[in-house]
């Protein structure tokens, strides 16, 4: 791709405590781009997302979005650039309301658009107006994945983190899942990082997509080039 990336992410090193969780990584998301990252268990994938919103901050390297080093700034700060993430484990607010929930993801940008995004969000997911009084606790698992990625959508991102959304859903959800994240992108615009266990479900989406091992990236090339890897197929797709 041409351009300046959307994010960038240089030689970035993260820590838990003594424990090096990402090895000098180096990618770029472009705007309108769906770019996805696999890997196995213990990567490094969520913290990868995690130090990308500053908790944990790069221990060295930069993180910059739109040209801008975001590295050393709070998570608030970063999130009111436009940067949203629908976390691994959905953790939506188990006792308040869908309704709720969903007005809390409106913090970074104020409520002046709040109708136009409800609207916006159960076209996406019809089962939320339904469910708008009910306890998020209270509803299923797919529920409330379709939950925590629209309460992300509601604060109007330019960038759309999503950690796992297919994590232990029905493949009907999950294909669901898909399908609303492929809506986005190619009706709206919406430039998606996608972390995904689901091998081939995120290379089939994503424009380009990149490997991580070890707290490394040892792979990256167009989304469907790998998909059809032979490496990538023994590794991550057995049995797909």
């Amino acid at each position: 791709m041409t351009g300046a990336p959307l994010l960038a992410l240089r030689q970035v090193e993260t820590f838990y405590g003594p424990v090096r969780a990402l090895s000098g990584v180096s990618l770029d998301v472009h705007e309108a781009e769906i770019v996805t990252l696999i890997g196995a268990n213990g990567a490094g994938k969520s913290t990868l997302l995690m130090t990308i919103c500053g908790n944990p901050q790069a221990s060295s390297g930069s993180v910059s979005f739109e040209g801008r080093d975001i590295t050393r700034m709070q998570t608030h700060a970063i999130t009111r650039l436009g940067i949203a993430q629908s976390p691994e484990g959905r953790r939506i607010f188990a006792r308040m309301t869908v309704m709720e929930n969903l007005l809390i993801g409106t913090t970074p940008v104020g409520d002046a658009h709040v109708d136009e995004d409800l609207a916006r969000v159960f076209d996406l997911f019809p089962i939320l107006r339904d469910r708008t009084r009910q306890r998020g606790g209270t509803l299923s698992g797919g529920e409330q994945q379709m939950l925590a990625i629209a309460r992300a959508l509601m604060s109007r991102p330019r960038l759309l983190l999503l950690d796992e959304p297919s994590l232990g859903l029905a493949p009907i959800v999950v294909r669901r899942i898909f399908e609303v994240i492929g809506e986005l992108n190619r009706n709206q615009g919406m430039t998606i990082f996608l972390v995904e266990q689901n091998a081939h479900h995120a290379l089939a989406l994503a424009h380009r997509a990149y490997v991580l091992a070890n707290g490394e990236i040892v792979m990256e090339g167009e989304g469907r080039e790998l998909l059809a890897d032979e490496r990538v197929r023994s590794a991550y797709l057995a049995g797909a």
